[in-house]
């Protein structure tokens, strides 16, 4: 938004966090303009108290604009936790006419948020909600997996036919994860010697990766470990548990 756009109003601009998982890393932007030094001087403490002050990227000015009477008190009263719920998100506050755009986790925190908004301002101002709700980057690695075991031959890290087709479907859903890193982690039963088992799971976590980056996933957005037979999720006394226990799991780290 170019500053003098809006001569006789007051224009703040916000950027949040770049993710959900960026959340302590992302620069939180602050530009436009401001009435006088006092207002600049409060609106970034509050930003700075409120992110961290190395996050803060001042772009404010002083300028001859309007402001509503009251105006610093309604928008300070904006500037709180609630907007650390919103992600790939901007504040826009031009005199009365406020603006959030973004993305939360649930509708609840829609509704937590919008809530605050109303809360905190008086009935002179309008509000554009243009917060949307977004299915976690977790729980779209788990609808594409499905609680389906990516299979290997038999003491090997070679991928079998289902297991590549699978791993297919888990390339899409990181299609859709720009940006985010993902732990590759492997898993086995307990037959055999804890050793060899964990080289084993390390050796399939990597094998999945080089079929995942053979079909365009970023090498350096995927991380991988080996566990081996560390974390079973089943009883390994029965063949059937045995089997569940060897697997790959896909973690949203970043």
């Amino acid at each position: 938004m170019k500053q003098g756009r809006y001569p006789s109003a007051l224009l703040l601009a916000c950027l949040l966090a770049g993710s959900v998982q960026a959340q302590q890393e992302a620069p939180v932007v602050v530009s436009g303009t401001v009435p006088d030094e006092a207002t600049r001087a409060t609106l970034l403490e509050r930003l700075r108290s409120l992110y961290g002050p190395a996050r803060v990227v001042d772009q404010l000015a002083v300028g001859p604009v309007t402001a509503p009477a009251g105006w610093n008190a309604h928008v300070v009263g904006l500037i709180n936790s609630n907007l650390k719920l919103v992600s790939r998100g901007q504040l826009a506050i031009d005199g009365s006419k406020v603006s959030l755009r973004g993305e939360v986790a649930s509708e609840g925190q829609r509704q937590q948020v919008a809530g605050n908004i109303a809360a905190s301002l008086n009935p002179g101002y309008t509000v554009n909600n243009g917060l949307r709700v977004t299915a976690s980057r977790q729980a779209v690695l788990d609808a594409a997996l499905a609680d389906r075991i990516i299979e290997f031959e038999t003491g090997s890290a070679t991928l079998t036919e289902s297991g590549t087709r699978i791993l297919d479907q888990m390339h899409a859903a990181m299609q859709k994860l720009q940006g985010v890193k993902v732990a590759v982690i492997g898993h086995t039963d307990n037959a055999g010697s804890r050793t060899r088992n964990l080289v084993l799971s390390q050796a399939r976590a990597e094998s999945v990766k080089r079929y995942l980056v053979a079909k365009g996933v970023p090498a350096e957005s995927v991380a991988v470990s080996g566990e081996g037979p560390d974390r079973p999720v089943a009883d390994n006394r029965h063949p059937e548990g045995r089997a569940r226990n060897r697997r790959i799991e896909f973690k949203v780290v970043q």
